[in-house]
C-alpha cells in the first residue's frame, strides 16, 4: 500500500474507531429495545394483576365478575396503548374476551406463563406484546389469561433509532476519517520537520545538531537518537580523516626513502658494497611497510569482525603468547600466575592473542634490552584481571588519553629513535571493547608502564 504514512494511519485509527461505534451503536440499540419492552412488560403485568383478580369461576366456567366495566371507552376503541383481554380454557378454547378485539384472538401458548416476560405476535396487522398467565383454582389450572397491548409505537421508536444510527454511521465514518487525518498531519509533523532538518546535514555539515522539543515524549527521544548518530559519524569522519591522513605519512616515508635509493643507485655505477647496502636499506623499509600494512589490516578486522565468543583457558593463552614472544625475541619475559586453577574466560583466542602480542612488544619495544617484562594473571573481586608492566621510558600524562588513537606517537626525541607505527594500541583498544574487556594504563616517565586488562565477571568451574 503505497500511501504516505498519515493517510495508512488515519485509515487504521479510523476502522478501529469505526468498529468502537459500531459495537455502541449496537450497544444502545439493544439498550433501547430491552428498555420498551420491560416498560411494556411491566405496564402488561400491571393490567394482568388488575383483571386476574376479576376474574372468577361460574357454573364452572371463567368469567369476569364485572362484565360492565367492559362497555367502558377504554375497550371499545382502539386507543394509544389499547389493552386487549381473552380468556381461554386449558386447550387455547375461548372463554371470553374484551370487546375491542373482535373477530380477533390472541395468540395461545400451551403452557406458558409468565408474569415477568411477555412476546410479540401479530393481530390483524398490527404487531402486540402479549403476556399469558395461568388461571388457577386450588392446585389445578383452569384456563389463561392473555392481555395484550400494541407495540407499534415501540416498534416504530425502534425502527426510527435504527434508521437514525445506520444514518450517522458512515457520516460518523467520513468525519472520524478527515479528523484523524487532520490529527495525524499534526501528530507527524514534529517528524516531517526533523526529517527535513536531517535531510540538510551533510558531510560538510556533520557538526550541526536537531533542536530538542520541548516535550519530553517520543519525538525528543527519536531527536536524541539521531543526534546521537550524527555525533558518532562526526567522530567515525574525523577518526576516517584522521586515519588516512596519518596513514598516507606513515606509507609515503618508505615509499619515499625507497625511491631515493634506487634513484640514487641508477643516477651512476656503483661498487658491489655500495648496491649491497642500499638494497639492505631498502629491505628494511619493505620490513616497516609489511609491519604497517599487516597493522592496518588487523585494524580494519578489529573495526568489522565480530569473532566467536566462547570459553577459553587464558591462562593457556597467556603462557603460549609469552614463550613464543620470549623465544622471537630473545628477551626476558616472565608470566606468572596467581592462581593454581585454570581461569576461564567468555571471550576469543584469536582476539587475546592479537591483544597480549602488541602488549609485550610494545614493552620490548620501549624498554632496555637488558630490563624485563613481567606479565601476571590475578583475580581481584571476582574479575581475571591481566597486567602487562615493563621498566621503559614511560608515557606522560598528556598522552594517556590519545595513545589508542591510530598512528598516535608522542613527539620526543627518545621515541623518534624508536620504530613503529603508533597502531598497535588502536588495535588493542578496538578488540578489548568488542569482548567487554576494560583497559587501563599507568605509567611514569623513567619509570615503566603497566597496561591492566579487567575481564568481565565469571563464575567458577
Amino acid at each position: 500500500m503505497n500511501l504516505a504514512y498519515k493517510i495508512r494511519l488515519s485509515i487504521y485509527l479510523t476502522l478501529v474507531t469505526s468498529l468502537i461505534v459500531l459495537i455502541s451503536f449496537i450497544f444502545i440499540y439493544n439498550v433501547a429495545n430491552w428498555t420498551l419492552i420491560n416498560a411494556v412488560d411491566r405496564d402488561l403485568a400491571f393490567e394482568t394483576k388488575i383483571h386476574q383478580d376479576q376474574i372468577s369461576l361460574v357454573d364452572g366456567e371463567l368469567r369476569f365478575l364485572h362484565k360492565d366495566e367492559w362497555e367502558e371507552a377504554e375497550h371499545q376503541e382502539i386507543q394509544f396503548h389499547p389493552i386487549f383481554i381473552e380468556i381461554v380454557d386449558t386447550a387455547g378454547n375461548q372463554l371470553d374476551k374484551s370487546p375491542n378485539l373482535g373477530l380477533f384472538r390472541l395468540g395461545f401458548k400451551q403452557d406458558h406463563s409468565s408474569f415477568n416476560a411477555g412476546f410479540n405476535q401479530m393481530l390483524d396487522d398490527q404487531e402486540v406484546r402479549q403476556m399469558q398467565i395461568a388461571l388457577t383454582h386450588g392446585n389445578e389450572v383452569e384456563g389463561y389469561l392473555l392481555v395484550a397491548t400494541s407495540f407499534e409505537q415501540s416498534r416504530k421508536l425502534l425502527s426510527n433509532l435504527k434508521s437514525i444510527l445506520f444514518l450517522l454511521y458512515p457520516l460518523i465514518l467520513i468525519s472520524l476519517f478527515f479528523t484523524m487525518r487532520y490529527l495525524a498531519g499534526k501528530s507527524i509533523g514534529p517528524v516531517v520537520k526533523t526529517t527535513k532538518l536531517t535531510n540538510l546535514i551533510s558531510q560538510k555539515n556533520l557538526d550541526q545538531r536537531i533542536p530538542l522539543s520541548e516535550n519530553n515524549d517520543e519525538i525528543k527521544q527519536l531527536t536524541i537518537a539521531i543526534n546521537g548518530l550524527l555525533e558518532r559519524l562526526e567522530q567515525a569522519m574525523k577518526r576516517e580523516q584522521e586515519f588516512t591522513s596519518y596513514a598516507s605519512h606513515e606509507l609515503r616515508t618508505p615509499l619515499a626513502v625507497l625511491k631515493g635509493s634506487f634513484e640514487v643507485l641508477v643516477r651512476k655505477p656503483r661498487t658491489p658494497d655500495e648496491y649491497i647496502t642500499k638494497i639492505q636499506s631498502g629491505l628494511v623499509e619493505i620490513d616497516k611497510l609489511n609491519g604497517i600494512i599487516d597493522q592496518l589490516l588487523d585494524l580494519a578486522r578489529a573495526e568489522f569482525d565480530v569473532w566467536d565468543v566462547h570459553e577459553i583457558d587464558l591462562g593457556n593463552i597467556v603462557e603460549e603468547v609469552v614463550a613464543a614472544i620470549g623465544v622471537n625475541e630473545n628477551r626476558n619475559v616472565h608470566y606468572s600466575n596467581a592462581s593454581s586453577n585454570a581461569t576461564y574466560v567468555q571471550s576469543n583466542e584469536k582476539s587475546i592473542f592479537i591483544i597480549l602480542t602488541n602488549l609485550i612488544l610494545n614493552a620490548l619495544k620501549y624498554s632496555k634490552p637488558t630490563s624485563e617484562i613481567h606479565v601476571l594473571l590475578f583475580e581481584e573481586n571476582g574479575h581475571p584481571i591481566l597486567e602487562v608492566r615493563d621498566q621503559g621510558i614511560g608515557i606522560g600524562k598528556e598522552s594517556l588519553t590519545k595513545i589508542f588513537n591510530p598512528f598516535f606517537r608522542e613527539n620526543s626525541s627518545e621515541l623518534r629513535k624508536i620504530q613503529g607505527s603508533g597502531l598497535g594500541l588502536s588495535i588493542v583498544k578496538k578488540l578489548a571493547d568488542q569482548l567487554g574487556i576494560d583497559i587501563s594504563i599507568d605509567s611514569h616517565i623513567g619509570e615503566g608502564t603497566t597496561v591492566r586488562l579487567i575481564f568481565p565477571f565469571h563464575s567458577e568451574y
